[in-house]
């Protein structure tokens, strides 16, 4: 009688068991513009592993590259809402207001936004106020301080073209007027060159050296981002030493950067994704800004172009590249 209540009890475990439903595993959506492979989502996976998220164990990925095509995200993010994602990842302020557009509940975590208030993301930094928060990388008024750089580093120049792709967010367009704001004291000449496609690179290079031009800078934008290898050998090509935003230039050929460090950006990123997996709310998690800014120096450029960079600027440089340029 004894065995048999026992068995009785047993079967009625292994039952229970069995009718228990298997436990979700969280599904993270990464909406990008670009295409793979990607040091900075090696970077944000990375922080993940670190707090406990491991892909095929407890967390999986859902990946919607658009491979430079900005028309491509509405519908990669569409799918990702028809997957029903615990939450989407996205690099900056153009995607993350695609995102936004496909839904209005699922988490939305963006790692580097330009002026996320300003582009109608989030209500405020410190209450987004929405389904949207993350990492801002407000950097309109540090054009200004990348040109004072780069007449320090040449003090010789006075004419820089500017290269500002046409699809950028319409904020901005403010780094094109804190660009010329800071060239009247400088006494320099900026020229903004317009871009829509890849095909107008070389046209527009061509055209600014033409003019006079002897060096030249990036705006910010997603776009232009994509295509840093191709920009910075043209650079090289035309002999115009350039000033850029992200330090992945620098790493490909270009002379100098001076913003913050993207990979730490996307690392920090992750915990944000760590805490709406937990249950937090986009609304409950306050927009962040960075602190520190790298001015990262090619030497191996400068020797390529025949440029000196002085000592005092050398000396302030968070990073010096003396290797070859990949």
């Amino acid at each position: 009688m004894v065995f048999a209540l026992v068995a009785v009890a047993l079967a009625s475990v292994h039952l229970a068991e069995a009718q228990e439903p298997a436990k979700k595993v969280p599904r993270i959506g990464v909406l990008r513009l670009g295409s793979p492979p990607e040091p900075q989502i090696d970077a944000f996976r990375q922080r993940l592993r670190d707090l406990g998220h491991v892909e095929g164990k407890n967390i999986s990925f859902e990946y919607r590259y658009a491979d430079g095509k900005l028309d491509r995200l509405p519908e990669l993010a569409a799918e990702l809402v028809r997957l029903k994602v615990d939450v989407i990842f996205t690099p900056n302020a153009t995607v993350a207001k695609v995102a936004m557009q496909a839904s209005s509940t699922i988490p939305i975590i963006f790692a580097n936004a330009g002026d996320p208030v300003g582009n109608g993301i989030v209500a405020s930094l410190a209450r987004p106020g929405g389904n949207a928060t993350g990492l801002a990388n407000i950097t309109e008024e540090l054009s200004g301080k990348r040109l004072e750089l780069l007449k320090e580093a040449l003090p010789t120049v006075s004419h820089v073209a500017a290269l500002w792709a046409t699809s950028s967010l319409p904020t901005d367009k403010l780094s094109i007027d804190e660009t010329l704001a800071a060239s009247r004291p400088l006494k320099m000449r900026v020229q903004v060159l317009k871009v829509q496609e890849p095909e107008e690179f070389e046209g527009l290079f061509a055209t600014a050296r033409k003019d006079g031009a002897t060096a030249m800078t990036v705006l910010r934008s997603p776009f232009l981002n994509l295509h840093q290898k191709t920009l910075v050998d043209l650079a090289i090509k035309y002999r115009l030493p350039g000033i850029y935003e992200a330090g992945g230039f620098v790493d490909k050929g270009g002379l100098m950067s001076y913003g913050v460090n993207g990979l730490d950006m996307y690392r920090h990123a992750a915990t944000y994704v760590d805490k709406i997996l937990k249950g937090a709310k986009p609304t409950d998690l306050p927009v962040e800004q960075p602190t520190k800014f790298e001015l990262v120096i090619n030497l191996k450029t400068a020797k390529q172009l025949g440029l000196t960079i002085p000592p005092t600027v050398l000396y302030r440089a968070d990073k010096v590249i003396k290797d070859a340029p990949r």
